[in-house]
């Protein structure tokens, strides 16, 4: 009789990268790929963000050690929009641990679009998930503070501790959504009718309003990225940001709800947990290995980047990423 397993014992993700020759090769070789791609539009419901340069292209690998393997834009800034959500929530969830997190926010996805008001209606808690506005409005009315300074200041600080960097707000993104946000300030009125948003609704959509105009690159969305991976550990300052059981939780959500009403099918295709921003960034996540972040601000319908989704099918492949892919076992 085998012996009894150790209840105690925590399995985790194992593997590592193809080494950094591959990577490179691999890098350079989707890029020059996709670079002439012309699918897509700009998220022009936005202002400034209509005046991004749809030729732009970035991509990002980073590992959990600290490597980075970077080709085109990826060191072009640009605002972080919705790729912020799964780090806010990560906040969130270290600070009120995950079953309080997933009670006050819920985790299920709603198979529509990210604005959706209609997602908040169908449920009868009034709860959706962190990574549609609705859920990360609710996300970022619970981060501490006695206004919406305090919130700021703690929002900033954490996702710069993911970066490994100090992150700063592009005003002009800013200023452009604050007038253009109605639909979020929708929303967040929903959320208090329902007691679903933990204070005052203008302050939630303000705040995260600035959240969304954090200016990264693809170099740090991958880095942060590599912070989910490796079990919370920031592979450039050593820093433990958040503890490896949140990690575990963002990363679930992730794989369900990081492309909204596309998401079976990008976990279908990809394998891995996903986000991505109306700018046009994208990130994918492989546990325990580390991440990749690609910039392409042309969208599909859903407001995915086009690009995006194309080096993210390619290297998550070529990559060996793909959570769901195993070798037949051998026969005993």
């Amino acid at each position: 009789m085998s012996p009894s397993p150790n209840l105690t014992t925590r399995f985790v993700s194992t593997g590592s990268l193809p080494g950094s020759d591959e990577i490179r090769s691999l890098v350079e070789t989707a890029y020059e790929n996709f670079r002439e791609e012309a699918g897509g539009k700009l998220a022009d419901y936005i202002p400034a963000l209509a005046q991004a340069e749809p030729s732009a292209f970035g991509i990002c690998v980073a590992n959990t050690h600290g490597d980075a393997f970077m080709v085109g834009d990826a060191a072009q800034l640009f605002s972080i929009q919705s790729v912020s959500k799964p780090f806010v929530f990560a906040l969130i969830c270290d600070a009120l641990g995950p079953a309080e997190a997933a009670a006050r926010l819920g985790v299920d996805a709603t198979g529509l679009p990210f604005n959706s008001i209609m997602a908040m209606e169908l449920r009868a808690d009034g709860t959706s998930n962190p990574l549609v506005n609705a859920g990360a409005i609710a996300a970022t009315s619970l981060v501490p503070g006695t206004g919406a300074e305090d919130r700021w200041h703690l929002v900033r600080q954490g996702l710069s501790r993911f970066a490994g960097r100090e992150l700063e707000c592009d005003e002009r993104v800013y200023e452009s959504e604050a007038a253009t946000n109605q639909r979020n300030v929708g929303l967040a009125h929903l959320l208090r009718g329902h007691d679903r948003l933990y204070c005052d609704p203008d302050e939630a959509v303000d705040v995260y309003t600035r959240q969304c105009s954090l200016l990264v690159s693809s170099r740090d969305l991958a880095f942060m990225g590599a912070t989910l991976a490796g079990g919370g550990v920031q592979p450039l300052t050593g820093e433990q940001v958040v503890s490896a059981a949140t990690c575990q939780r963002v990363l679930a959500v992730m794989a369900t709800a990081g492309l909204y009403e596309r998401s079976g099918t990008w976990l279908y295709d990809v394998g891995l947990p996903g986000k991505s921003g109306v700018s046009g960034g994208m990130l994918t996540i492989a546990p325990g290995k580390g991440a990749v972040a690609t910039f392409s601000p042309p969208l599909d319908a859903a407001g995915n980047s086009v690009r995006g989704q194309l080096v993210m099918r390619f290297l998550s492949e070529r990559l060996g990423l793909n959570l769901f892919i195993s070798a037949p076992a051998a026969h005993q």
